[in-house]
């Protein structure tokens, strides 16, 4: 029996027609769109939140990837891009544009303490913002595991060994404090704005900044880490992890000094369910604390900033008129 073997040349074409059919068959899970790693728009940088070894580091992780979602799962009718397994935190600085009103936002994107939905809750919602004189921070914060999560194998919050994406969120809150005079920024008129897991993380720094969660690394953790006003987009993981129905979970302990917050979600969420703003806002009315909430019909989850024909993804302008009201912008 003779056995053939492929000239270079037929080896060559071979091998492009592996990779070619291999693309056509993943196709519908998109691992063909998938990068090494994501990288923001030409002209903006990345800058790393710890100035060494990063706190409460995993023992080990996988590279940070991240992947296009094209052919299921749209937004809108559109593409989205998340990331996953990020270890090394960074934070990116979006300057306004024209105007400048003073005030920041740093930007929690969602992906249930599992991925990072980068553009459709990050990069997109800091368009929004620079357009409107605000500079937006966007975090990329650690996942997986950050903070509580749903696992498949239940249906209860999973928690950390450590908080690590709140450790993210109070090293950046407090790095953009520090940097305010350097980045045209009024220190009083910081705030926060999240999704989904993200949305919780908004109400994790509302309500834990009088202490930070790891040991201070340089001059920029003696500054304060507490936002001045907190916007959440369908939060999740508010409620009590047991069989209490409607209960606030208690690793959110709202005070008297939690920022005055904005909430939004819809009653057909059924991800994060119309009881996660629920049960923060009574706790937030409780508290004296100034909040104001919009439910609407329908919305679903995970919509970011994305305009359809539903009522709900008009919310931009909500906020800007409630960040007029509370006075971080003019009216």
């Amino acid at each position: 029996m003779r056995f053939l073997f492929p000239t270079p040349s037929r080896m060559h074409f071979a091998l492009i027609l592996l990779a070619f059919t291999f693309c056509i068959v993943f196709a519908a899970g998109n691992l063909c769109a998938e990068k090494p790693v994501w990288q923001p728009s030409p002209g903006h940088t990345q800058v790393p939140i710890w100035p060494g070894a990063v706190p409460d580091a995993p023992s080990s992780t996988g590279p940070e990837t991240s992947t296009t979602r094209e052919q299921d799962h749209l937004a809108a009718g559109r593409p989205w891009t998340y990331i996953e397994q990020v270890s090394q935190p960074t934070m990116t600085v979006y300057s306004p544009v024209g105007k400048n009103t003073g005030a920041a936002v740093v930007v929690f994107p969602g992906g249930g303490y599992s991925i990072l939905a980068i553009d459709l809750e990050g990069t997109e919602v800091c368009d929004w913002l620079t357009s409107r004189g605000i500079t937006c921070v966007l975090l990329k914060y650690r996942v997986p595991d950050s903070g509580p999560a749903y696992h498949n194998d239940c249906k209860c919050n999973i928690h950390p060994k450590a908080p690590t994406a709140l450790e993210d969120a109070q090293r950046t809150v407090g790095l953009v404090r520090f940097h305010a005079a350097d980045w045209h920024i009024d220190p009083h008129k910081i705030g926060v704005l999240g999704f989904s897991a993200g949305g919780h993380l908004v109400a994790n720094i509302s309500t834990h900044f009088a202490q930070r969660a790891y040991a201070p690394v340089d001059s920029a953790d003696s500054v304060s880490c507490r936002p001045d006003f907190a916007v959440a987009i369908y939060p999740g993981h508010m409620l009590e992890n047991t069989t209490k129905e409607f209960e606030l979970n208690p690793e959110i302990p709202v005070t008297t000094r939690t920022p005055p917050t904005f909430l939004l979600q819809a009653e057909d969420d059924n991800v994060d369910g119309v009881k996660q703003s629920l049960v923060y806002y009574i706790a937030l009315k409780n508290a004296g604390i100034p909040v104001e909430m919009h439910l609407y019909a329908q919305g679903g989850h995970g919509f970011g900033l994305r305009r359809t024909n539903l009522p709900i993804t008009g919310w931009p302008q909500l906020v800007e008129t409630w960040l007029g009201t509370i006075g971080m912008i003019l009216k």
